[in-house]
């Protein structure tokens, strides 16, 4: 019987030993991606109106990056780069693109995503928050993109509202009595989104898991079901909302946080937080004033793409990994996370697909940045951008019609001195580069609208 005992107890201290190192060898991957969120916006960026004290520790318990860029600066494009590994030249969904009745243009059925690689590789994978590249009957919905669970919004418009008449629960409308989404409701949605996240880490403890946690705070319409401790403050109802719901923001993560320790798995979960643009009020506006969420002096915000619009507010925290109060000014981008995240997993790219991303695992941990010969952007906006940056220079065309604009960013972050004239040779190169890196797509043409998207305008108008 002692035997028994004995070959049984080795045979289970053998089994736990290589659980552990499977789940040593997968480590979760939390990506929470906020809705505008700056580095303004963060104490740990220099904020002394707002408090965000989980974040500021997260940062103190991690790395933070005063050059992490987004995909492109508005919301679809930008998320698109993130789970597809592309850049907004290469990207199926490079502008914001409403579809009616419902949704925004979805990405292709054959696209390439992170959670359909990490869920090859045994993770379990969700999103929470809101989602905005295709609805459920379309080819771009979340849970034919890779992910076994999503609960949120799915239309970028649905979430302007805080108080909605619904969300979503895995493609099934999830009723919220009392709200009729148009003014301040029984049930903040939020509150909702942050218990099913909690709820479905706390199941998944036990296995690999991806959640891409892509919460609406603190986007516009700015409403929130108590402002707290701003209540008090000489402001606005939308300057004391604002800085309610960037707090908001700040608790959720750091209760999500907290339960990783309390399940005793943070050492083995890489969290990144950022923001899916840079600045997104005009510096002389109400909220641009009041908080100076461009205070780092980049030019420009939201809808552009100068580095105040591109530079966001980005974390990463992995005890034991990531090195602790480590500020690092080195490049990266959007693109970069799905590499990184296929390495981390042990994963493999699917045959035939070509990412524009470098993995980070190495930068991560302590290392430099990769070293790479661009980054791009383009943006379909009301106009076409574009924007190049090669080593310290940064070319940005305004409009399709436009002459190239050239900066020194070591010297010239703000890019307030066009040094176009003086060196044509680099225009010349940055064009260059702008040519190689525009895939031509009907959907994106560099010399106006698309057509098609002009018609699904003019039907959600009526």
């Amino acid at each position: 019987m002692r035997s028994l005992v004995l070959l049984f107890t080795l045979l289970l201290s053998s089994f736990t030993m290589a659980h552990s190192a499977t789940r040593a060898g997968q480590p979760n991957i939390i990506f929470i991606l906020s809705d505008d969120v700056a580095q303004g916006d963060l104490g740990v960026y220099g904020q002394k109106l707002i408090q965000t004290p989980r974040m500021d520790r997260m940062a103190r318990e991690g790395t933070r990056y005063l050059q992490a860029y987004c995909g492109t600066s508005v919301c679809a494009p930008s998320r698109t780069s993130l789970i597809t590994g592309l850049h907004s030249g290469h990207a199926p969904v490079r502008g914001n693109w409403e579809v009616p009745v419902e949704g925004q243009l979805p990405l292709p059925a054959n696209t390439v995503t992170v959670a359909k690689i990490l869920k090859s590789a045994g993770y379990a994978t969700a999103v929470m928050g809101k989602w905005g590249m295709g609805m459920f009957d379309t080819t771009g919905s979340p849970l034919k993109q890779g992910f076994d669970h999503h609960f949120g919004y799915n239309c970028q418009r649905h979430a302007h509202s805080y108080f909605p008449e619904f969300l979503y629960h895995d493609g099934q409308r999830f009723p919220l009595p009392g709200n009729d989404g148009k003014t301040v409701g029984a049930t903040y949605a939020q509150n909702l989104i942050q218990e099913d996240v909690l709820k479905w880490v706390r199941a998944k403890q036990s296995q690999p898991f991806f959640l891409f946690y892509a919460m609406t705070l603190p986007h516009g319409r700015h409403e929130i079901d108590d402002v707290g401790i701003y209540a008090t403050k000489p402001w606005s109802a939308q300057q004391k909302a604002y800085a309610a719901q960037v707090t908001r923001l700040d608790r959720d993560i750091g209760q999500l946080l907290d339960l990783l320790a309390e399940l005793k798995i943070d050492d083995n979960t890489l969290v990144i937080t950022s923001g899916d643009n840079g600045s997104s009020f005009e510096p002389t506006s109400e909220m641009g004033k009041l908080f100076d969420q461009a205070g780092n002096g980049l030019r420009g915000y939201k809808r552009g793409l100068y580095e105040g619009a591109l530079r966001q507010a980005a974390i990463a925290r992995w005890p034991g990994q990531i090195p602790a109060g480590r500020v690092s000014d080195e490049p990266w981008a959007f693109w970069d996370f799905l590499p990184t995240a296929v390495e981390l997993a042990g994963a493999k790219l699917p045959a035939g697909f070509k990412t524009d991303g470098l993995s980070l695992v190495s930068y991560l941990r302590g290392g430099p940045a990769p070293k790479r010969e661009y980054f791009y952007w383009e943006l379909h906006e009301q106009r076409p951008l574009q924007a190049v940056r090669f080593g310290d220079w940064k070319a940005v065309k305004p409009r399709h019609d436009a002459a190239i604009e050239l900066y020194d960013l070591a010297t010239d972050a703000a890019e307030s001195k066009n040094l176009a004239a003086a060196k044509p040779e680099l225009v010349a190169r940055a064009a260059a580069f702008m040519q190689a890196a525009h895939r031509p797509d009907p959907n994106w043409p560099l010399t106006g609208r698309a057509a098609a998207r002009d018609a699904d305008r003019a039907k959600n108008k009526k």
